[in-house]
């Protein structure tokens, strides 16, 4: 079976409302960045953005426990050197809480370009209106994730029955017969490649008788030299023999 990866087709954007009147900072954030990211889906995929729109209302009234909002201090850097800033927790709540809810959830986002396209679906409102009325959002209940029905179910093709394969039968035209060649063309096909094949024989007989008879003068000339050379070789002793007599006398 093959790994299956979504398409953009199969993705569907969802609207819901999560009301953080009274909720841990904590818990907003982990539950609302896995509704980003789309884990709540069966198709979920680490590589595409397969999440829903989320809309954050009361931000102003989240809670941090342990006393954090006296230990926790959000930092800032200006990139010059001894430009950092940093703020206490109580006072980022009561001056800039959507800042303070906006930026605990993009920490719990994929820190690169798949991350900063996720955060776009997050709506953060620090009363109770939000003015995404016409997307029809739906409230969203902490701890229960939204049921997902999976893929959209596609239309069901219609059924070929025995009749109607008939009737399509009934309905083709009926085909034309096939027309034979006539065969006699196929004697004279015979007798032009029986002439080629005659061409060619006596084409290649040619260069051979020639070459045949090459090598036959080749070897005549060779026996007339080895004939040559061995009379002067009995020759020359004789010579040899006939000026020591003459010297002796």
């Amino acid at each position: 079976m093959k790994t299956y990866s979504p398409k953009p087709e199969h993705i569907e954007r969802r609207w819901y409302v999560v009301d953080a009147s009274d909720q841990v900072l904590g818990r907003i954030a982990s539950e609302v960045a896995a509704l980003l990211r789309g884990k709540h889906k069966p198709i979920f995929a680490p590589h595409m953005d397969t999440g829903d729109h989320v809309i954050v209302i009361n931000a102003d009234k989240v809670v941090v426990t342990g006393g954090k909002e006296f230990k926790k201090v959000a930092y800032r850097h200006s990139g010059y050197p001894g430009g950092i800033t940093g703020v206490r927790y109580d006072k980022l709540l009561a001056d800039r809480p959507v800042f303070a809810v906006e930026k605990a959830i993009r920490g719990m986002l994929p820190k690169n370009r798949l991350g900063r396209t996720m955060i776009n679906k997050l709506h953060v409102v620090a009363g109770p209106e939000h003015r995404h009325a016409a997307q029809k959002p739906v409230p969203y209940t902490f701890g229960q994730p939204p049921v997902w029905e999976g893929l959209p179910t596609p239309a069901p093709r219609p059924l070929k029955t025995r009749h109607l394969v008939e009737e399509e039968a009934v309905e083709k035209p009926a085909s034309k017969p096939k027309t034979t060649k006539p065969e006699a063309a196929k004697p004279a096909a015979q007798t032009s490649t029986s002439k080629k094949s005659t061409a060619k024989k006596s084409t290649a007989t040619a260069p051979k008788k020639a070459s045949a008879a090459k090598k036959s003068t080749a070897k005549k000339t060779t026996a007339q030299k080895t004939s040559t050379k061995k009379t002067k070789a009995k020759a020359e002793p004789k010579a040899k023999a006939e000026t020591t007599e003459s010297t002796e006398e």
